[in-house]
């Protein structure tokens, strides 16, 4: 059974995959998913955090993807794919709550999840070179 944390992760990033997809408001539907998938109130708050963080610093997120991914325009990125970054770098330069290894690894496990065939090694790909951005 996944951990409450990892329930508030696949709740932020489903609603970040909405906004960014069809534009729909980002409260209203983080709302709308919660009711769909209950989670304990810290994990509703965490999911919150995430959103509105991700929200909040997605340019300079979107930043950090150009610059470690630049065989792929962000554009042209698969939209999971790049929600699931967005939510691991902001845990990662942002938020700084969990190790960075485990934003790592949880990306990748949403990416196996969500994603397609070769999500997991793009996302692992991608965070490793934020990962030596981080560390050097």
């Amino acid at each position: 059974m996944a951990g409450k944390r990892r329930k508030a992760r696949v709740v932020a990033l489903k609603a970040l995959y909405e906004v960014d997809t069809v534009g729909h408001d980002p409260e209203t539907t983080l709302e709308r998913l919660l009711q769909e998938i209950p989670l304990a109130q810290d994990a509703v708050e965490f999911a919150r955090e995430l959103l509105r963080g991700v929200l909040e610093h997605r340019d300079r997120i979107d930043e950090v993807i150009r610059e470690t991914a630049t065989a792929w325009p962000l554009e042209q990125v698969a939209p999971i794919d790049r929600n699931i970054l967005r939510l691991a770098i902001y845990e990662i330069l942002i938020d700084n709550r969990v190790p960075m290894r485990a934003a790592i690894s949880e990306a990748v496990e949403l990416a196996k999840e969500f994603g397609g065939e070769a999500s997991s090694k793009f996302v692992n790909g991608v965070l490793g070179s934020v990962s030596l951005m981080v560390t050097s």
